[in-house]
């Protein structure tokens, strides 16, 4: 089926000028409009300056001219606008770049907790063995000891073996410590007491290596720890600081209360763990300092600077602190040497900032 289109009558068509101009344009393309479009463009000749954009959508607004106030009006609130965006762009940004930082050091934290046990679980199966050893050697030792006590030079002998295993035995211990894994068996403790019984402890160690000690405790500091764990945690950060000063020197050891945060508190415990009442134990030597190379893994297990030794001291002392839900520190200080912080939460009552 056809279908024809019949043009309108000339009569219709106001001009027939543009009639003839659309049969010559069909003919050769001509890009010129018609001429009666040429002659009304010239009688209405330039638009007036202060004519506004030709708005199609609404007829009001035809022929209104735009007060200039009012286009640097809108053209600031456009600015404004593009600041705000920008400002906000970049703080996104920042956020983004925090958390990004944030979650690559919870990746690595999550990273070394899972060696740590594959370590510990090594650790404790060696050290139950090696124990389980020590024990009858021990027993036949002492009996060789009253057997030869007559005799100077097999007595010598003696003395030193049970010195190796005396140091063997030193070992053993280090590696259960750090694979015990128990809850602390919290106590009311004078902090001043506990320091006083750990130095009469180790005092002969230290007056052996020529170690000049200064304390600082606050009149009445209490906390709630377990003694024996912090025992351990305090004489480990001493005799670590007597190893970082071979030639003598000077230690330093302050016991306050702080008000701290604990680093690994979530975000939604943040305003808490602000409010955290801690008891913080501080060890400061006058030694070389740490190595920057050293410090970043200086909790780490097996990670020692000494001839000897098995490099748990420091490790240990971080599983205590963080069985007691706090943390150690570790850095070098302006006057020299470095200093170690232990911060324990208080737990009185089971109250986060300690008060009863």
């Amino acid at each position: 089926m056809t279908h024809s289109m019949t043009p309108p009558p000339a009569s219709e068509i106001e001009d027939d000028s543009l009639v003839r101009h659309v049969a010559d344009g069909n003919r050769g393309h001509s890009s010129e409009p018609p001429p009666s479009l040429h002659a009304e463009r010239e009688k209405l000749g330039p638009p007036p300056a202060s004519s506004v954009f030709p708005w199609s959508g609404d007829e009001s607004l035809a022929g209104h001219a735009v007060d200039p106030d009012d286009l640097a009006a809108i053209l600031d609130a456009w600015q404004t606008a593009t600041d705000r965006l920008q400002r906000t762009h970049e703080s996104l940004r920042t956020q983004v770049q925090r958390l990004t930082d944030e979650l690559e050091a919870k990746n690595k934290e999550l990273a070394r907790r899972n060696r740590l046990a594959d370590l510990g679980q090594m650790a404790s199966h060696v050290a139950h063995e090696v124990r389980n050893g020590i024990v009858p050697l021990k027993l036949y030792l002492g009996l060789l000891g009253r057997q030869t006590a007559g005799q100077p030079t097999t007595a010598g002998l003696v003395d030193k073996i049970a010195g190796g295993f005396a140091s063997l035995e030193s070992t053993v211990n280090d590696l259960l410590n750090f694979t015990h894994d128990r809850e602390p068996q919290r106590q009311t403790q004078d902090a001043s007491r506990l320091l006083a019984e750990v130095l009469e402890e180790i005092g002969p160690h230290l007056r052996a290596h020529d170690i000049e000690v200064e304390t600082e405790v606050e009149s009445g500091t209490v906390g709630c720890f377990d003694p024996t764990m912090v025992r351990r945690a305090l004489i480990n950060l001493v005799l670590n600081a007597v190893d970082a000063m071979a030639e003598g020197g000077k230690l330093r050891i302050t016991v306050d209360r702080h008000e701290g945060c604990d680093r690994q508190a979530s975000q939604g415990q943040a305003e808490r763990a602000r409010s955290t009442s801690v008891l913080r134990w501080q060890v400061a030597d006058s030694g070389p300092g740490i190595a920057p190379e050293v410090l970043e893994h200086l909790f780490d297990p097996f990670v020692t600077t000494k001839a000897s030794g098995t490099g748990l001291g420091l490790s240990i002392v971080e599983r205590i602190a963080e069985s007691h839900g706090g943390y150690v520190t570790a850095e070098n200080v302006a006057e020299g040497g470095a200093q170690f912080a232990l911060f324990l939460p208080d737990a009185r009552l089971g109250s986060p900032t300690g008060e009863e």
